[in-house]
């Protein structure tokens, strides 16, 4: 049995890098990271224009209805160019919420908002997976208090989506007694934030604690998304760290020629290939096989997070000095990979996670 890419997935990773080729140079990314905030809605409004923004949404409501395997190869190709924009919670995360939580006519009213552009969604799963100090929300009819922390793409946001045990729920970032505060992170090509609420008007999706199998449903797209981004960025920084080897010569000879670098650059590209593999089941899993979809996540969030975190040290130490300057820009894909390490929850809470879902351990933890 052969399992690949189709050729309609392979179509849409090709048109995506001919698009950020011609329109996302090095230096359009480095323009980004030095603006408050990271989001670059050229770049966004062009990659709306391809329509990767309503691939996971049912062609009912104005999307596209594919698989998480084509959002994955989305993911992939947005993380090789470390695009400043916010895709994650936009195209996978906020429509997900509303298709597994939201009665029918929400889906109705929210689902084409998304399709179209015209909406734009934060969200907020972190403090369903780790408990902090002083965040918690209390819902109180139509409305909510307390706070929720690092928000994907909340200050650029229309609306919110924020978990509570069991309960998501949507907040207007313009409505009374709701006040973002931007939170600084290493990764400047993505915005996160916190929020405070006070009374602040709030619409439930769904009812109150009958959302613990949506929000776990989120959780396994946002381990395959992150893990599809930090895979792109790791492939990116080998490809680099192959190239410098052929460029760069010392003795009269490229660097590439060394059996020491021979031997770095196998074991990078031996690292990353089997994840391809293994997230591409986590994708396919997601929406045919059920039983494994929780187990495969966490193990495709927690290996390819250790392997994308030795592709870029080795890559930036091959570099040599040079490599740990702004003028090549690595430092951009590397601190994307960290960040994307610890998002939701880092290896160990994953591997965890994992043994829980085959009964080797009584229940999860809720630490990174």
């Amino acid at each position: 049995m052969r399992f690949g890419l189709s050729e309609e997935q392979t179509m849409l990773s090709d048109m995506l890098n001919k698009y950020l080729v011609a329109n996302l140079p090095l230096d359009v990314v480095r323009a980004s990271s030095e603006q408050t905030l990271h989001h670059n809605q050229e770049i966004w409004s062009g990659l709306l224009d391809q329509g990767i923004h309503s691939i996971l949404i049912p062609e009912d409501y104005g999307g596209a209805g594919l698989s998480m395997l084509h959002s994955e190869v989305v993911s992939e190709t947005l993380g090789k160019h470390i695009v400043p924009v916010s895709y994650l919670s936009n195209a996978v995360l906020s429509p997900l919420a509303i298709l597994y939580a939201g009665s029918e006519s929400q889906k109705e009213q929210l689902l084409p908002e998304l399709a179209s552009g015209s909406t734009s969604f934060g969200i907020a799963l972190t403090d369903v997976v780790a408990n902090r100090e002083n965040t918690k929300l209390e819902i109180n009819g139509n409305k909510v208090s307390g706070s929720a922390t690092f928000i994907m793409a909340g200050e650029n946001a229309d609306k919110l989506i924020l978990a509570a045990p069991g309960t998501l729920l949507i907040v207007d970032t313009k409505a009374a007694g709701v006040t973002m505060e931007r939170l600084n992170t290493v990764d400047k090509t993505r915005d996160f934030s916190a929020v405070t609420l006070k009374d602040a008007p709030c619409e439930l999706l769904g009812e109150i604690g009958s959302a613990d199998d949506a929000i776990e449903k989120l959780l396994n797209a946002a381990r395959i998304s992150i893990a599809a981004d930090s895979l792109g960025a790791a492939d990116a920084m080998f490809n680099q760290a192959l190239a410098y080897s052929r460029e760069r010569f010392q003795f009269d000879r490229p660097i590439g020629s060394f059996q020491s670098i021979k031997h770095i650059l196998a074991e990078m590209i031996t690292d990353l290939e089997p994840c391809r593999s293994l997230l591409w089941y986590a994708a396919y899993a997601y929406d045919e096989v059920e039983d494994e979809a929780k187990l495969v996540a966490c193990h495709a969030k927690a290996h390819i997070s250790e392997m994308a975190k030795h592709v870029g040290r080795a890559t930036t130490e091959l570099h040599g000095g040079m490599g740990f300057t702004d003028l090549l820009g690595l430092h951009f894909w590397f601190k994307r990979i960290e960040v994307n390490r610890q998002l939701l929850g880092g290896p160990e809470l994953q591997r965890h996670n994992a043994a829980v879902a085959q009964g080797w351990a009584p229940n999860a933890i809720t630490a990174a």
